[in-house]
């Protein structure tokens, strides 16, 4: 699948002045607005220009014939929320800056080639689906909706594709987790605009084998630890993972060596030897739990955490979340990744991943939305947020 050479192509370019006036003159066609959102460049750290821009569109929305919103800022990271003292409040979310750039900038609004782009648009270029489309498709509704069932607070972070310590919606809920403070998340995270639910909690660790070294000739005087990782492999490859519903939802877990590494020259018997093991654990078990399974699986052996995070329940079973479910007329998915929606279940909110664009493009060099996705997705979110 390739851009068509024989399609019409525009290339999208930001302007050298207002970016918010650019932006704002676009919230009325999302698919317009994904296109005008990618064309400003946000790889992580560079952020700032487009946050300041998308604050300028949040003050015309909030001066505008909808609700006041309130406008909450933590460096690159915003917050506008409605206080209608609505019985409800749904948070919606969405990370503004991009993985590094991949001779896929300035965007472009073409076809495709291929079976499944039949008379179809697409917004091409980096962060069109992961996820400029789905910033457009919060500020496309934040403009349209000027009577909510619901409280909404709209979420725009920072620092999503890089290490989670710099991540800006962690960076909030540690300092000011009244912000957001919800009945019911949507992270705008690439889904197909279809309901992905909660997601699978992940922990890499280390195992290690130890032994003595010696001279490769004279092996016999030493004991090789790559050898010995043979009973850890042979335990990974002979366990077989479970299915675990949760919430009525089937989350596949998996369990696999990622990393080996071992050896100190050519003709050296190791005395040392690291298999590295991923485990993607279902939603109804904690981070906790997992390690405990990872220590007893691997009894006999050094095994060190070298990253965890939990996973998040769908909490598809609140009345709230399953009326996302309706409004949308699909049924849900499992989220076997790990997104943010995990921060939102650690501060007790049921989260669901919803969105344009398919995930499998994300972060590659033909990254795309579909025209019709966008316009979709942005569609369904107004209809629940309005309440008719």
């Amino acid at each position: 699948m390739t851009v068509d050479p024989s399609a019409e192509t525009d290339a999208i370019f930001a302007p050298d002045g207002d970016l918010g006036d650019y932006l704002f003159a676009a919230l009325g066609d999302p698919a317009e607005l994904t296109g005008r959102l990618c064309a400003v460049e946000s790889v992580s750290g560079n952020e700032t220009a487009l946050a300041d821009a998308v604050v300028d569109v949040l003050e015309k929305i909030g001066a505008g014939s909808g609700p006041d919103l309130e406008i909450l800022r933590d460096g690159d990271t915003i917050i506008a929320r409605t206080n209608l003292g609505l019985a409800e409040r749904i948070v919606v979310a969405g990370h503004l800056d991009t993985v590094p750039v991949e001779d896929n900038l300035p965007p472009v609004r073409t076809h495709m080639s291929g079976e499944n782009y039949p008379d179809d648009e697409v917004i091409w270029g980096r962060g069109a689906c992961d996820m400029k489309a789905g910033v457009a498709m919060q500020l496309s509704t934040a403009a349209a909706l000027t009577a909510p069932s619901r409280d909404v607070s709209w979420v725009f972070y920072d620092h999503e594709e890089v290490d989670a310590s710099l991540n800006g919606l962690g960076r909030v809920a540690r300092n000011h987790p009244d912000w957001l403070v919800g009945d019911f998340a949507i992270l705008g995270e690439p889904s197909n605009a279809s309901v992905e639910g909660g997601c699978n909690g992940t922990i890499r660790v280390d195992v290690t084998t130890t032994g003595v070294r010696a001279h490769s000739a004279r092996a016999f005087m030493g004991v090789n630890a790559i050898h010995s990782s043979a009973e850890v492999l042979t335990r990974l490859a002979e366990f077989e993972t479970d299915t675990v519903t949760v919430d009525g939802l089937d989350y596949r877990e998996s369990l696999s060596a990622v990393n080996i590494r071992g050896g100190v020259a050519g003709n050296v018997v190791p005395d040392e030897c690291v298999v590295s093991v991923n485990y993607r654990f279902a939603p109804s078990k904690s981070a906790a739990e997992a390690e405990s399974f990872l220590r007893e699986l691997f009894t006999g052996f050094d095994v060190d955490v070298t990253d965890v995070a939990e996973g998040a329940r769908p909490g598809l079973d609140r009345a709230i979340a399953q009326d996302f479910v309706d409004t949308l007329g699909l049924s849900p998915a499992p989220k076997l990744g790990w997104t943010d929606v995990s921060r939102f279940s650690a501060l007790g909110v049921p989260a669901v991943n919803f969105g344009p664009g398919n995930p499998l493009y994300a972060h590659k060099s033909d990254e795309h939305v579909r025209v019709t996705e966008v316009e979709q997705a942005t569609a369904t979110l107004r209809s629940y947020l309005q309440g008719r």
